[in-house]
C-alpha cells in the first residue's frame, strides 16, 4: 500500500477529514483538503518532514505510513525474501499449515527478532481473548514502536506486587 493509501486509510479509520488533516498539518484553509487528496491520490509525494507533521495528527508512528510497496503478490513476496535475506525468517509447515518463522541458527538476529515479535504476539493474544478492543490492537500496531515504549514505561512504574 502506497503512502497516500496509507494515509486515507489510518484518516477514515480515525474519522478525520482531509481539511481537518491539512489544517492540522500547516496548510491554509483555501488548500488544505486539496493537497491532503493529492498526496491521499499518488499526485503528490509528501516530504520527510511533512509526513511527520501528518504521523503526529494521525496519532501513529511515522512507519505506519512508509509501508514497503506490498500491493501486488509480486511486491509481497519480494518483501518476505529480503525479510528472509536480512532478518533470518524461514517459511516452513506447523500442523500442516505454512508459517513463518524465525531460524534460532541466527543467534543474535534470533534474539532481537524475537524480542520484537513476541510484544506483537502478546498483544494480539490479549485480542483474540477479548482482553482488548479491535481498536485498542489497531493503536498499538498503528503507533509501535512508540506504543511499545509507552506499555514498557507504564509496566517500569507499576506497584510490585508483595510476596506472601
Amino acid at each position: 500500500m502506497a503512502i497516500g493509501e496509507r494515509i486515507r486509510f489510518i484518516r477514515n479509520l480515525r474519522g478525520i477529514t482531509q481539511k481537518f488533516l491539512g489544517l492540522k498539518v500547516g496548510f491554509s484553509e483555501r488548500t488544505a483538503d486539496i493537497r491532503i487528496a493529492q498526496y491521499e491520490s499518488g499526485s503528490r509525494t509528501p516530504k520527510a518532514d511533512l509526513i511527520e507533521k501528518i504521523a503526529d495528527t494521525l496519532d501513529v508512528s511515522t512507519e505506519a505510513l512508509n509501508v514497503p510497496d506490498i500491493d501486488s503478490y509480486t511486491g509481497l513476496m519480494h518483501t518476505l525474501f529480503a525479510m528472509e535475506d536480512l532478518y533470518g525468517l524461514k517459511i516452513d509447515t506447523l500442523d500442516g499449515e505454512i508459517c513463518i518463522r524465525v531460524n534460532r541458527q541466527n543467534g543474535s538476529m534470533y534474539n532481537k527478532m524475537t524480542g520484537l515479535l513476541e510484544p506483537w504476539e502478546e498483544m494480539a493474544q490479549k485480542y483474540r481473548n477479548g482482553e482488548i478492543s479491535r481498536e485498542e490492537y489497531d493503536q498499538w500496531r498503528y503507533r509501535y514502536p512508540r506504543s511499545e515504549a509507552e506499555r514498557n514505561e507504564a509496566e517500569r512504574h507499576k506497584p510490585k506486587k508483595m510476596e506472601e
